[in-house]
C-alpha cells in the first residue's frame, strides 16, 4: 500500500502503482485536508462570492454570472461537453498514471473536491476499473481537459472502461463492484479535469523507459566497441576532466567498468592504431549528453508530479481564491520535446555503429556479418529497419511545443501542446529501444566471427545472455522474431541483470 499526500509521490511509486498494480489510500490528516479544501468552496457558494469555475461560465463564458440552482448542473454539463476526445484509446497504464497523478493533486487540499469523490476516484485505480479515454483533444492547457473529462465521465457512471480484461459500459463496472456514481457538486467538475496529469503521466512513463535506454545504450555500446576491436583512449578519464560535463563522466565511469581486464584491448593497443569513427569514439560525449538532458527532465517532472495545477485555487486558510495559469503544459511540453530530441539522438549514432557492422571494410569481417554471403543477406535488411526508425524519430523529434493555436474564442490564447509532446516522445523512445537491440544482435553476431571468450567479463555475460535468447545467424531467418528477444531482454531490464555482480549499477 503505497500512501499519497500531494508531497510525496516518487517515480517509484508512480511505477509500482501503474505498473505493478500496488494499491494506495491516504491518512486522516490527508483526508482532513480534502475535506476543508471543499468546505471552503461550499462557504464560497453560501456567500454568493463570484468566483470562476464556481458560479461564472468557463473559458470565454467567464463574464456569464450562473444561477444559484444551477451552479451543480455547471459542473455536470463541463464535464460532458469537454469529454471530446477523438482517436484511438489511450494505454491503459497512461490513464492508471493519470488518476493516480489527480488523485495526488487533490490530497494536497487546493483543488476542492468532496472526500466520497475522491474516494470513487481512488478505487477506480485500486480495483483496476480504467476508463477509456481517446488519444487526442488535448491542447496542454488548461491541462489535458478533454482526456481528464473522460477519466470524470466514469465517476458519473457515463462512459466506458477496462473491466476485467474488455471494455464494458462504467456503470455496468460500478454496479459489479458495488460502487455508486457521484452527483457532482460545486467546483468538483473542475477539479477533476484542469491539470497537466495526462501529459505528465505518458511523459513520466517515456522518460522510466528512457532511463532504461540510457544504461542499455552503455551497455550495448561498450560490447559493440569489443566487437569492433575498438579503441580505448577516447574512454580515458583524463579525457573528459578536460570538458567534464556530468554525463559524460557517468559514461566513461561506466565504460570502464564494462571494459575491465579487456583482452581485446591487451592486443589493440599493440596495433598503434590512435582513433575510431565518430560513431565510437564520441560516444562518451553523446551517451552523456543523453544523462544530462534526462537529469533534467527528471527535475522537472518530480516538481511536476507533486504540483497543484488547478485553477482557481483554494487556499482555506487565508480565504483566499486565486485564478492562475498552472494549469499550462509548458514545463512538460518543453521536456518531453527534449526527451524525443535527445533519444532520436541515441538511435542515430547506434543506427550508425550498425552501419559500421556492415561494412567488411572497417570490420575484416563477412560482408552484413552473413556466414556465407551472396546466398545469405545476413544482417542487411536489420540495418534498413534501423534506419527506417531513426528516420520516423526525425520526424518525431519536431517539437511540438513551438506551436501554439488559440482556442477558447481567444481566453485561451497561448497553449502547450504538452500531451502531443509527450506521446511523441514515448513513440520515440520505443523506437530507440528497437535500433539498440538490432546493435546488440550485430555486436553479438561479430564476437561469433572472433573470439568471444576474449570479452571482459561483464560483456562475456552480455553476450551470453543474448545467446541465450537468439543463436547465432548461420543462415537466413526470420530476424522479426530476433529484433522482438531482444527488445524484451532490454525491456525487461534483464540485459542489466545479467552484469549487476560484475559492475554493480550502470548510472544515468
Amino acid at each position: 500500500m503505497i500512501y499519497i499526500n500531494g508531497d510525496n509521490l516518487s517515480f517509484s511509486d508512480f511505477n509500482n502503482v501503474v505498473y505493478k498494480k500496488e494499491k494506495i489510500n491516504i491518512t486522516p490528516e490527508t483526508e482532513e485536508k480534502i475535506e476543508n479544501a471543499y468546505k471552503f468552496v461550499d462557504r464560497i457558494v453560501k456567500s454568493n462570492r463570484i468566483v470562476y469555475g464556481i458560479s461564472t461560465g468557463f473559458g470565454k463564458l467567464v463574464d456569464i454570472k450562473i444561477q444559484d440552482k444551477d451552479i451543480d448542473k455547471l459542473q455536470m454539463n463541463l464535464i460532458l461537453s469537454h469529454a471530446s476526445g477523438i482517436g484511438k484509446p489511450l494505454a491503459s497504464d497512461f490513464v492508471r498514471g493519470a488518476i493516480l497523478l489527480r488523485l495526488n493533486v487533490i490530497a494536497k487540499g487546493f483543488s476542492g473536491v468532496r472526500i466520497e469523490t475522491f474516494n470513487l476516484l481512488k478505487e477506480l485505480l485500486n480495483r483496476n476499473i480504467i476508463p477509456v479515454v481517446p488519444e487526442k483533444g488535448s491542447v496542454g492547457a488548461s491541462g489535458d481537459l478533454a482526456p481528464l473529462a473522460h477519466i470524470a465521465l466514469t465517476l458519473l457512471g457515463r462512459g466506458e472502461v477496462y473491466y476485467n480484461g474488455q471494455i464494458v459500459p462504467s456503470m455496468e463496472a460500478l454496479k459489479d463492484t458495488g460502487l455508486l456514481p457521484v452527483k457532482l457538486k460545486a467546483k468538483e467538475g473542475l477539479a477533476l479535469i484542469n491539470g497537466t496529469q495526462v501529459m505528465t503521466s505518458i511523459g513520466l512513463s517515456a522518460f522510466l523507459k528512457a532511463e532504461n535506454l540510457s544504461r542499455n545504450a552503455d551497455i550495448i555500446g561498450a560490447f559493440s566497441v569489443e566487437a569492433f576491436r575498438g579503441i580505448h583512449y577516447a574512454f580515458d578519464e583524463q579525457v573528459v576532466s578536460l570538458r567534464p560535463y556530468p554525463g559524460a563522466k557517468k559514461t566513461i565511469k561506466n565504460f570502464n567498468l564494462l571494459f575491465k581486464d579487456s583482452k581485446v584491448w591487451d592486443e589493440v593497443r599493440k596495433e598503434n592504431r590512435v582513433q575510431d569513427p565518430y560513431s565510437i569514439r564520441c560516444i562518451p560525449q553523446v551517451h552523456g549528453a543523453y544523462k544530462d538532458a534526462l537529469k533534467y527532465i527528471s527535475d522537472t517532472l518530480n516538481i511536476e508530479i507533486n504540483s497543484v495545477t488547478d485553477n482557481p485555487l483554494l487556499f482555506p486558510e487565508t480565504d483566499d481564491i486565486i485564478s492562475g495559469g498552472n494549469f499550462h503544459g509548458e514545463p512538460v511540453a518543453f521536456v518531453m520535446d527534449m526527451l524525443a530530441i535527445s533519444s532520436a539522438e541515441m538511435a542515430n549514432i547506434s543506427e550508425r555503429r550498425i552501419a559500421k557492422f556492415m561494412d567488411h571494410s572497417f570490420t575484416n569481417l563477412p560482408p552484413f556479418l552473413a556466414a556465407s554471403e551472396g546466398l545469405n543477406s545476413g544482417f542487411m535488411i536489420a540495418q534498413v529497419a534501423a534506419a527506417s526508425l531513426v528516420s520516423e524519430n526525425k520526424i518525431l523529434a519536431h517539437p511540438a511545443s513551438v506551436d501554439s493555436i488559440p482556442t477558447s474564442d481567444n481566453q485561451e490564447d497561448h497553449v502547450s501542446m504538452g500531451t502531443i509532446a509527450a506521446r511523441k516522445a514515448y513513440e520515440v523512445v520505443e523506437n530507440s529501444l528497437n535500433v539498440i537491440a538490432i546493435e546488440a544482435l550485430c555486436a553479438a553476431q561479430s564476437v561469433d566471427f572472433q573470439k568471444p571468450q576474449d570479452l571482459p567479463k561483464p560483456l562475456l555475460a552480455v553476450y551470453r545472455k543474448i545467446r541465450e535468447k537468439v543463436s547465432y545467424m548461420e543462415k537466413d531467418r526470420e530476424l522479426y522474431k530476433d529484433i522482438t528477444l531482444i527488445k524484451e531482454l532490454i525491456d525487461n531490464k534483464e540485459l542489466l541483470e545479467s552484469i549487476r555482480q560484475d559492475v554493480g549499477k550502470i548510472e544515468v
